[in-house]
């Protein structure tokens, strides 16, 4: 009894011992508070690493005067400076987070209990709110909600340390227009758990999600006579069987999961690595900016062009402006086979200067690039110390990466130009395009033919063929037809790019249509090897954004009164948003002339291909609107340095369903390629 009452004692000593450890913790969270504000009025640096690894090796110097070892001592104090670090980043970052209200709404794909609402729990845990879960089945709904206002941010499971990336997620990420404004890396800790009545011998069927399944099929395949029936969530498996109650259903779930829904654990740490961790992300509708005091990593995809060397030309940009890529991770680009989409991470914000300039250059080397977010590294760099003489070994300043100096400069010293992507300050060299074996630029010129719109499967397969025979290397026909009189032929729709898509397939031809409206473009872009932006829609600068962030080219028409300096800054919108990928098209504009439908402006292509470093196609079939005329024009594209054309022709053009007037027949166009030819 004696006994029982010392232990107790003791124990109530060691409580007390604690309770003064949480006070002053507490307190010393206090302090570093009063440090942030001194830091934010002074601007002085977050962090001071020669004063932490001097704090240190007094700690520790001190720990072994009373008998505590290093490791011990060092181990706490890494946390407790761990903590101040990152109080003083979300004090620099809360206002971003701050929605005017106590709450931040979080869409998770799962329910409560998955591993996306405990690595969201642990995210947004410095920032004193109360989370409310939005629950989506797919990842692509979870995007859906942050992107209409319905939710705050989305976290989202990018990769795995066992199982790799998470491939929906980052074809996600290349569609969304959220902006990635964290990270968070969350131990996963596996279990098998059952009902009230399991055990592990009597399980018959083991609900899972796919990740965890395959992250822990090593422990699966000891279990060879129980089925896996994949589920949407960890979470979800549990709460399946809790409601199925049946003891021969187990599920792969987290240990806070078997909590909620009140299950048996049948076996912990049951992944093929005990330390498995999944990194999410944190994504919203608005990019943030990072004060540059603060570790930060920006993530980026790109494409390069799909010849030798292009993606170590582009690698071999971070080397020469001295910054560490983290991480390079590639998927394949849908609709090209064989090629590839390249994510990368690297540690760097894009506010600074140095950084600027590599994502300058980085563009010459690209098709397609998009930054995907800025952001705080999570991981805190620690002073690295000696633990037997407490002396420092090396420690990283917090200093502010200044540019690399190089003799060469992208930008020349002239007036700033409002298309800088578009200019040749930017790109002294040619855009040249490659669709399939086709290239559209340089010293090439192409051909781009067929009629105005698909009319019938008949009509474009005959079509293609004479295009075909006749040499021409791009197949056009228009499927979205936007018509001044809203009883025109408005064309057959995706029923129409279908058959333009088999006759280009059928006559080893790319295809290009038109696009009308910023929610037809992933749809389209699936099947077309080129977009086309018309005259009318010019300046739609939604159409334009969306069509920057698909990997397709997109072919640009000047609008019917649009200057040239309003047409390269159209290109701007597109070329902005990760497209690198833009031809632009002089098609005739309106003048006081009515002679001709429209006045083809082939004076400027001389200067565009002066101003400009991308590929410039003509189409002189609306610029003159009349059949005989347009054989001269086309020969005086080619004449005056234009890239390729792009004309329109017709089995019966009288008989077309839309500009049946400047529709050459087959005999007609064989006859423009042949003298073309002979130019």
């Amino acid at each position: 009894m004696e006994d029982n009452q010392n232990i107790d004692n003791i124990r109530e000593k060691i409580n007390n011992v604690d309770s003064e450890i949480l006070k002053l913790l507490a307190n010393r969270r206090k302090l570093s508070e009063d440090v942030i504000n001194t830091k934010v009025e002074s601007d002085k640096p977050i962090r001071d690493t020669d004063r932490e690894t001097e704090l240190l090796s007094s700690i520790i110097s001190k720990g072994k005067e009373i008998g505590l070892d290093s490791h011990y001592v060092s181990k706490i104090f890494y946390d407790i400076i761990d903590d101040s670090v990152r109080l003083q980043q979300n004090h620099f970052r809360s206002s971003f987070f701050d929605n005017g209200t106590n709450v931040i709404r979080v869409a998770i794909q799962g329910i409560e209990g998955s591993y996306s609402s405990m690595a969201a729990h642990k995210f947004f845990a410095h920032f004193n709110k109360e989370i409310i879960f939005i629950s989506k089945d797919r990842f692509d709904e979870v995007a859906e909600e942050v992107e209409a206002g319905r939710a705050d941010f989305a976290m989202l499971p990018i990769e795995n340390t066992t199982s790799g990336g998470i491939n929906e997620v980052y074809d996600l990420l290349l569609h969304t227009t959220l902006s990635i404004v964290g990270e968070e890396k969350f131990q996963v800790k596996h279990c098998l758990v059952g009902t009230e009545n399991s055990t592990i011998g009597k399980l018959e069927v083991i609900f899972a999600h796919y990740q965890a399944a395959a992250q822990c099929n090593k422990f699966l395949a000891t279990l060879p006579d129980a089925k896996i029936q994949y589920f949407a969530d960890t979470a979800l498996s549990g709460k399946k069987i809790k409601e199925e109650g049946n003891s021969e259903y187990g599920a792969i779930a987290s240990e806070e999961a078997a909590k909620l829904f009140n299950l048996k654990i049948l076996q912990r740490e049951i992944a093929n690595q005990p330390e498995n961790y999944t990194r999410f992300l944190v994504c919203s509708r608005k990019p943030q900016e990072i004060d540059s005091r603060i570790p930060t990593k920006t993530s980026l995809v790109m494409a390069t062009a799909h010849t030798a060397g292009s993606l170590l030309s582009a690698l071999t940009v971070f080397s020469k402006y001295d910054v560490n890529m983290e991480k390079l991770e590639s998927r394949p680009i849908i609709g090209n086979p064989w090629e590839e989409m390249f994510y990368l991470d690297f540690a760097g914000n894009i506010k600074d200067e140095n950084i600027q300039s590599l994502l300058d250059e980085l563009g010459l080397h690209t098709r397609f690039l998009k930054v995907l977010g800025c952001y705080p590294a999570q991981e805190i760099t620690k002073a690295k110390l000696d633990y037997f003489t407490g002396n420092k070994v090396n420690s990283e300043k917090s200093e502010e990466i200044k540019p690399k100096e190089t003799e060469e400069k992208l930008v020349k010293n002239k007036k700033p130009k409002s298309y800088k992507l578009a200019s040749r300050d930017y790109k002294p060299e040619d855009t040249i395009i490659k669709v399939n074996n086709v290239e559209i630029g340089g010293n090439n010129f192409v051909v781009i033919g067929g009629p105005c719109s698909v009319e019938s499967h008949n009509q474009i397969f005959s079509c293609a063929k004479h295009a075909k025979e006749s040499g021409t290397q791009i197949l056009r026909g228009g499927c979205f037809k936007p018509r001044t009189s809203p009883y025109s032929f408005q064309g057959l729709g995706f029923d129409g790019l279908n058959e333009l898509k088999s006759a280009g397939k059928k006559y080893d031809l790319p295809i290009i249509t038109e696009v009308l409206a910023p929610e037809q473009v992933a749809e389209v872009a699936l099947q077309s090897d080129i977009l086309q932006i018309g005259a009318r829609n010019m300046q739609n600068f939604s159409l334009l954004k969306e069509v920057g962030r698909v990997h397709r080219p997109v072919m640009l028409k000047r609008g019917m009164m649009s200057s040239v300096d309003e047409l390269l800054n159209a290109a701007e919108y597109i070329l902005s948003h990760g497209n690198r990928q833009v031809i632009l098209c002089e098609r005739g504009i309106r003048t006081f002339e009515t002679t001709t439908r429209n006045t083809l402006d082939l004076g400027i292509i001389p200067f565009l291909k002066e101003m400009t470093h991308l590929p410039i196609i003509v189409d002189p079939s609306h610029a003159i609107g009349v059949r005989d005329k347009i054989v001269p024009l086309a020969k005086a594209s080619k004449v005056v340095g234009a890239h390729g054309i792009m004309v329109e022709f017709h089995p019966d053009p009288p008989s077309a369903l839309s500009d049946a007037e400047q529709a050459l027949t087959f005999e007609q166009y064989s006859q423009m390629m042949k003298e073309l030819y002979e130019l």
